[in-house]
């Protein structure tokens, strides 16, 4: 029997501009990218039979491709849209038992539970939960301030950070305290091709410090010192190494929290004595204000989580090593957000979650009214 004959594949110039972008671009996916392939070897003739031995393929599946192009041109080598074989009720109620109820033995639904309670596949419930935003193993965490002055503290404090006042210096200041020196049971193993560095999950305590530090929002520059305890004494001494190190010219705008060691009569006093001081409080439960915060969590990222520790004297080095080397070559930290924005926002999560913060406090308080 003759081979079947088959139709001239032929290309236009824009259709084979376009198969080829869609071979090289690096976000195609890589069965279109393949048909793409597949439709420019054919272009190029010869059987299918060649085309399948030339890309490793089948020959079927070359015919598959060769066909659907020349009906539809580079439409066909898309996927058609699949039908839906799931009605609207059953996906609701999959939506509706994974927002309002949990498992009898667990705190959040799996996808295998849920395929088992709802009669459906494991990879159904996966995509309505992928196409309706649901995550039921992910859990974040939030605190909302109650300070009673907590949209003029904020104004207060971002007024500073955006538009600082003159002949001032504006520092953040706040204290990492405990701060461990641990040293690891066994020596770590260093990474390797297709393997992270590794280290024993257990430690060794040798003791822990403080970290009092003080950022210039305009610099960058950290000014820091460590303390063996975190007391309104230790503060008091680092409040002198700051003005040791600003000129006397400059008034000192100081942004910290109302922590027990910042309010002290020893504070106060000593506060009270120096008019060109003046203190900024943040609000309470809003550490994400003081911009000393993000210093901090660069020195954990970089040195401290990591770091192995004989010693707490090695410890507080490495820490003023850190420091050091920060300041010469300081960054400011760029603050985006204006007063507004972050009360609108706070707003805005506030409306959105309303019903269940009040749900929940009626099922704290045991009233229902």
């Amino acid at each position: 029997m003759a081979a079947q004959r088959l139709v001239p594949l032929i290309l236009s110039d824009d259709e084979r501009a376009e198969l080829q972008s869609l071979t090289m671009r690096r976000k195609t996916a890589q069965a279109l990218a393949l048909r793409a392939r597949i439709v420019l070897t054919c272009a190029e003739g010869g059987q299918n039979k060649e085309v399948a031995a030339k890309l490793g393929l089948e020959r079927g599946t070359v015919g598959k491709w060769r066909r659907r192009f020349v009906e539809q041109r580079v439409a066909g080598l898309h996927d058609e849209p699949r039908s839906r074989t799931i009605d609207d009720g059953r996906i609701e109620a999959v939506i509706v038992r994974t927002l309002e109820s949990c498992p009898e033995n667990a705190t959040h639904w799996s996808s295998r539970g849920m395929a088992k309670a709802s009669g459906l596949s494991v990879s159904t419930v996966q995509r309505i939960w992928r196409a309706f935003g649901l995550q039921p193993h992910r859990l974040e965490t939030f605190k909302l301030s109650t300070d009673p002055n907590f949209v003029a503290k904020v104004r207060d404090v971002v007024g500073l950070y955006v538009s600082p006042p003159a002949h001032a210096i504006v520092l953040c200041v706040d204290e990492k305290s405990q701060i461990q020196a641990l040293d690891r049971s066994q020596p770590m193993l260093p990474m390797r091709p297709g393997q992270p560095a590794r280290r024993s999950h257990d430690y060794k305590r040798h003791g822990t410090t403080s970290l009092f530090a003080a950022l210039d929002i305009a610099t960058g520059r950290v000014i820091g010192k460590c303390y063996g305890r975190h007391r309104a004494a230790e503060f008091r001494k680092f409040l002198d190494e700051i003005e040791a190190a600003v000129p006397r010219q400059l008034d000192v705008h100081l942004v910290m929290d109302n922590y027990a060691t910042h309010k002290t009569p020893l504070i106060r006093k000593w506060l009270a004595k120096r008019p060109r001081w003046h203190v900024h409080l943040t609000p309470t439960s809003s550490s994400w204000l003081n911009q000393v915060e993000r210093f901090f969590a660069l020195l954990t990222d970089k040195k401290i989580r990591r770091g192995v520790y004989r010693s707490v004297a090695a410890l507080r080095a490495d820490i003023a090593s850190f420091i050091e080397r920060h300041n010469a070559d300081p960054k400011p930290f760029r603050w985006t957000k204006s007063a507004d924005d972050i009360l609108a926002s706070i707003e805005r999560f506030c409306r959105y979650n309303a019903p269940v913060q009040h749900e929940a406090m009626l099922r704290t308080s045991g009233s229902g009214h």
